[in-house]
């Protein structure tokens, strides 16, 4: 976190002519906020802690669900909320272990950094390793970018044995965030590709059963019991637009609708208030999770998750029922995005 360090010392790192990049401490906690001062947009992003981003405010309202305003006390009782990254898994795998290349690998349970027993939201969530490298404005944009090593760390490796590492660029102009996150497989063998995002996204000061749900999707992952693909899928059966009122979801879905660009775009709407989604094309799962609220409490979110295959990818492929999991060649690089973006806030 060398960079990082030294950026402490500058309270506007950069700055163009429609943007501004600002680096601040809170409760000891660094932060990098991008803003976009002429559309209203700013966004916050929590180097260590996952790398993050825990607001994406659009005239000062917080389309992102991140339930602390304490970051020092979240540190220490982290839950999913934010736009978390998952990696080098996507929610859940079907057992301890999974395979790659015709191999087994099993998880060493006891290095205490696969939560078991159905292994689920990779390694990363809530990782500190992550190290700024650059952080500017100009007249276009602003935008932030980190980078993990991860084949610079035993107890990682042990878990996923191939050297890699990511990039993860910020990206904030005319108003609309682009998350980009690109792997290189250092290894001598294919890496598996079965990453995603878990973003909490919200329309502020509105319950969630007013809310109208967009899913462009033509098939339903099939899950069992324990909310894993079994490789079987059923065509899409549900109302769309969707009214999330007596509807939670925690459901994959695939063969999704796609604009020229290749863009697939999941929104919520109500009052005239819309937050939408675009996922690029190598994104060809949604997990959509708007979970039933406790009695008595409320949960004004829904999260869908860009995924590169639907969930225990790696294991239902070794098993011959998913041929579309994707991979990194030895020496290659696999990049995509997806865009989050906010109107009549």
């Amino acid at each position: 976190m060398k960079f990082l360090t030294l950026l402490l010392a500058l309270p506007v790192l950069s700055a163009g002519q429609n943007y501004s990049v600002r680096m601040v401490s809170e409760k000891g906690v660094a932060l990098i906020r991008l803003a976009d001062p002429a559309k209203g947009v700013e966004v916050t992003v929590l180097p260590s802690f996952g790398n993050r981003v825990s607001e994406m405010k659009v005239h000062g309202k917080n389309i992102l669900y991140f339930p602390s305003s304490d970051l020092a006390e979240f540190q220490k009782n982290p839950a999913l909320s934010g736009v978390p990254f998952l990696a080098p898994w996507a929610n859940r795998l079907s057992e301890t272990s999974f395979w790659a290349n015709g191999k087994q690998y099993t998880f060493n349970m006891a290095l205490g950094n696969v939560r078991g027993p159905i292994p689920i939201h990779g390694l990363l969530q809530n990782s500190n390793l992550w190290e700024v490298v650059e952080a500017a404005a100009d007249g276009q944009s602003a935008h932030v970018t980190s980078r993990l090593l991860f084949w610079k760390h035993p107890e990682l490796m042990a878990q996923w044995p191939f050297a890699h590492e990511y990039e993860m660029t910020y990206r904030l102009a005319n108003g609309v965030l682009e998350v980009k996150v690109t792997v290189t497989n250092l290894s001598a063998e294919s890496m598996p590709v079965a990453l995603g995002f878990h973003p909490y996204y919200r329309i502020p000061d509105v319950p969630r059963d007013e809310w109208v749900a967009n899913i462009p999707a033509r098939k339903i992952v099939i899950a069992d019991n324990r909310l894993v693909a079994t490789g079987e899928f059923k065509p899409y059966d549900m109302p769309n637009p969707l009214p999330l009122r007596g509807h939670p979801l925690d459901t994959g879905f695939t063969d999704l609708e796609r604009d020229a660009e290749g863009r697939a775009h999941f929104s919520i709407e109500a009052r005239g208030m819309k937050v939408e989604t675009l996922f690029g094309p190598r994104y060809p799962v949604a997990v959509i999770f708007a979970p039933p609220a406790p009695e008595g409490q409320t949960r004004d979110f829904i999260c869908f998750e860009p995924m590169t295959g639907i969930t225990n990818a790696v294991n239902l492929h070794h098993e011959g029922k998913y041929p579309d999991l994707q991979a990194v060649a030895p020496g290659a690089t696999w990049t995509e995005s997806f865009w989050i973006r906010a109107s009549g806030i």
